[in-house]
């Protein structure tokens, strides 16, 4: 083409004017993300701080999204004294998302070959369920992942301030949890109902060693923490004290009553249906490597999926909820459904969800939970269910 005198400038200018349309598209959709990536955070800030408006005293909570910066926000205080604010990467006490943790080591035996989710109690503990109806020879490994096992649970509360005071460095093994429950008939039998049960995975636990050799928690160091350089996630024993950072957390014994400080104590529950301490960031990488296939074969993380309905008081709590084996699902308001399990223990509630892709995920750790009514307990989930939502959706 032949380029006349006045052709150059125009081209020129044609160039400069489509360069800066480019500049200007990318300044736009920068902005455009910035500004998403900002109401991200003050949708995730909001959800904690309504939290804290229902006289949650502490909380904080991580939006992980491999590749993205994590999103984290608190609100509250660390302690009712200092009035610290709450840390961003404190310790805490995960209560039953412990479960999820033994159900994937159970899962990875089953796939090893080494434990078969037919397998009967009785089959692996010879004798450990039995007596007052109770029969291990009923009840399989799936149906005390599933909560169908019937067991009755047994888990006595402390009392008063004087009462935990007293008790507050009492440890119970696993025998002793199982005996408690099998001191009492069943609910119901095997596989006809579903009920939340914590003794099974006590059972689970006792399990994992027996096929095993090692404490379930050794085996969930060895296959779950170590591989993902999980540093900040610890089975204490029976050690009361939380490490640093942390926050407080209280219960009030008496309505009216003050708030006791029940932070340091060893708790009723550390046998595998619970006894684990983690931090935000390390239940989000848990959760999608978990959803990401890094923990189970395909087959294995296709049988935890697999999900029977709840019972109505859970329901109720957890709208639209179905128990698969160590994780639940929940549908989210978005479309699609997303995966997690929560926990609570001594003022302590502990609210997890990853999305079905593993590709999202958000922890909440509410510290200070006093429930003085059974609207209390429906308020508080219901704004846990709206953080998680809101996170995984935004």
């Amino acid at each position: 083409m032949t380029t006349t005198p006045n052709s150059a400038p125009r081209r020129r200018r044609t160039l400069l004017l489509s360069a800066l349309a480019v500049l200007a598209a990318g300044a736009l959709t920068a902005g455009l993300l910035g500004a998403d990536a900002a109401d991200r955070q003050d949708r995730l800030q909001r959800d904690v701080d309504a939290l804290t408006a229902l006289g949650v005293t502490g909380v904080q909570a991580r939006l992980t999204t491999p590749g993205h910066p994590d999103r984290t926000a608190v609100a509250g205080v660390a302690d009712m004294t200092s009035r610290q604010p709450v840390p961003a990467d404190g310790y805490f006490r995960i209560a039953s998302v412990t479960k999820a943790f033994v159900a994937t080591v159970v899962l990875q035996l089953v796939g090893e070959g080494k434990l078969s989710l037919d397998d009967t109690v009785e089959s692996r503990l010879p004798g450990v369920v039995a007596g007052n109806g109770n029969d291990g020879r009923t009840i399989t490994v799936r149906d005390l992942l599933q909560h169908r096992s019937g067991l009755h649970d047994d888990y006595p509360d402390y009392t008063s301030a004087d009462d935990f005071q007293q008790h507050r460095n009492d440890s119970t093994t696993a025998a002793q949890t199982v005996a408690r429950a099998t001191a009492h008939q069943p609910d119901f039998a095997p596989g006809a109902q579903w009920s939340y049960n914590n003794t099974g995975y006590v059972l689970l636990g006792m399990i994992v060693e027996r096929v095993t050799g090692h404490p379930w928690h050794q085996e969930v160091h060895d296959r779950i923490v170590r591989p993902l350089a999980l540093d900040h996630t610890t089975w204490p024993g029976t050690a009361p004290a939380l490490p640093q950072p942390h926050a407080a957390t209280y219960q009030r014994f008496t309505e009216g009553g003050p708030l006791v400080d029940v932070t340091e104590q060893v708790g009723m529950g550390a046998n595998g249906e619970a006894g684990l301490i983690s931090t935000t960031a390390d239940l989000d990488r848990f959760l999608t490597a978990l959803l990401g296939g890094r923990l189970l074969p395909p087959a294995q993380l296709a049988l935890m999926q697999q999900t029977v309905a709840v019972g109505q008081d859970f329901e109720q709590l957890m709208p639209g909820a179905r128990d698969g084996l160590g994780l639940f699902s929940r549908p989210l308001s978005c479309g699609g459904l997303y995966w997690g399990h929560e926990g609570g223990d001594a003022g302590w509630i502990t609210a997890t969800g990853v999305t079905a892709d593993g590709r999202r995920a958000v922890t909440a750790s509410l510290s200070g939970v006093v429930i003085a009514s059974p609207d209390d307990v429906a308020r508080i989930a219901e704004a846990e269910n709206r953080l998680v939502d809101d996170a995984l959706c935004s």
